[in-house]
């Protein structure tokens, strides 16, 4: 494990409607709306501790995603700060720390912040450091207790009840949650849980390559083009064989 740990979370205007769509397309990806993060010693010491709303345009909050976190547009303009500000701390913190970047569902945020960067025409540190999901490991914990039909994994209020029996207070708060995934974590860790080798047992992320001139087919589609280029390229050197 690292010498540090940066526990992240984030709260969004709605989820991603394309997770293997580049940072660039602006319909696949939704926007930051609260980011927070922690910062610990892996002996559990904090370090420093960040929370921050942050603005978002206007109409890309959608209803569901407020119900969720209670974050409107109005409040957001009001008190969100400027992209570009916050997550030049963040990436500062990365460099600095070069931490084990830790989440519930990392992959979220992983992929959330590596828009934001985009966005703020900032480079991405992310795709250089080990990142760990909370939620994976989860899995047997959430056999034994029985979530609803159709989920494989606990959330983290499941989770941090579990281990602590009491309810999580403020969860999709993302400075709340950042703490409480925190918590999990080195919980995990002193029962033994999660170890050094459950910690690099996980694929690590990537950011979404550039889709390809043909990736609108879809798999079939470009099957086909294949086909067809290649029933192409044997009639064109037929007519070659025969006529040149």
């Amino acid at each position: 494990m690292q010498d540090y740990l940066l526990f992240v979370d984030t709260e969004t205007t709605g989820l991603p409607t394309g997770w293997q769509r580049p940072y660039a397309d602006e319909r696949a990806w939704p926007h930051l709306a609260q980011l927070a993060w922690v910062i610990y010693t892996r002996a559990g010491e904090l370090v420093k501790t960040e929370n921050h709303y942050l603005r978002v345009p206007a109409g890309t909050m959608q209803p569901t995603a407020q119900a969720i976190h209670g974050l409107s547009a109005e409040f957001l303009a009001a008190e969100g700060q400027a992209l570009a500000p916050v997550l030049t701390r963040l990436a500062d913190d990365l460099q600095r720390y070069r931490p084990l970047v830790v989440g519930h569902f990392v992959q979220l945020d992983f992929h959330m912040l590596g828009v934001g960067f985009h966005r703020a025409g900032l480079p991405n540190p992310l795709p250089g450091l080990p990142t760990f999901c909370t939620m994976l490991p989860t899995g047997p914990l959430a056999r034994q207790l029985g979530p609803p039909p159709g989920r494989e994994y606990l959330r983290l209020n499941e989770l941090y009840e579990q281990l602590f029996h009491v309810p999580l207070a403020r969860h999709h708060d993302a400075q709340t949650d950042a703490q409480a995934t925190a918590r999990s974590f080195f919980e995990l860790w002193r029962t033994g849980y999660l170890t050094e080798a459950s910690l690099g047992r996980q694929a690590p992320l990537a950011v979404p390559a550039a889709p390809g001139p043909f990736d609108w087919l879809g798999p079939r589609g470009r099957r086909r083009l294949a086909w067809a280029a290649g029933a192409l390229l044997a009639a064109l050197a037929a007519l070659y064989h025969f006529f040149g």
